[in-house]
């Protein structure tokens, strides 16, 4: 089920789920990655501490997102080794609310990050934060399994419990805008436009 997020863009996903579920723009990809989909694997960290992130590269099932609440920028959360280990062990991606380091190692190796940008002071490793509970991560709250789709175009997350519900529509949805032709949209969209106006009391 969740491998065929993968072909619904986020887009689609923002316009069934709302802007609740749609990640805040300072989080983005740090190269030019492709799409990336799966369940959330979340993780608290503690302010300039990495070590439950560092936990979780070897506790996540391939195929998940590492989903990062970390409370500061001030210091790097992984860097390239790390991302090295979780790409080897099959995690999809991290989308960390925080920063990183190594970004050329990251890229290189084709790691999709999606994070609020880089710094090169790495955080300590002495504070226990939390595994698999619901985590805070661009204003939106990941519970654990949730489904976290994120491209170039930002990160929307699917609540669990909706997926079926929320995948079909999208798919729906998708087939329907390809069947119609820009100028049957144009269309469309001048008389939705346009009835706006007026009943705002717009003349020309």
């Amino acid at each position: 089920m969740n491998n065929t997020f993968k072909d619904i863009p986020p887009m689609t996903l923002a316009d069934l789920l709302g802007r609740e579920q749609v990640m805040d723009t300072g989080i983005r990809p740090l190269w030019d990655s492709p799409r990336v989909a799966g369940p959330a694997y979340t993780v608290r960290c503690e302010p300039g501490d990495n070590l439950m992130l560092h936990a979780a590269i070897y506790r996540a099932e391939p195929g998940s997102v590492i989903v990062v609440e970390s409370g500061d920028v001030d210091y790097a959360l992984a860097g390239g080794n790390v991302c090295a280990v979780a790409q080897r062990r099959g995690v999809a991606a991290f989308v960390v609310d925080g920063v990183i380091r190594d970004l050329g190692e990251v890229r290189e190796a084709g790691f999709p990050v999606f994070s609020r940008g880089v710094i090169p002071i790495p955080g300590t490793k002495k504070k226990l934060g939390a595994l698999g509970a619901p985590a805070r991560a661009g204003g939106v709250l990941v519970h654990p399994g949730d489904i976290v789709v994120a491209d170039e175009e930002g990160i929307v997350v699917t609540p669990a419990a909706r997926q079926e519900e929320i995948l079909a529509a999208a798919r729906a949805k998708l087939a329907k805008e390809a069947e119609q032709s820009l100028d049957a949209w144009e269309a469309d969209h001048r008389a939705r436009i346009e009835k706006a106006l007026r009943d705002q009391g717009f003349a020309d």
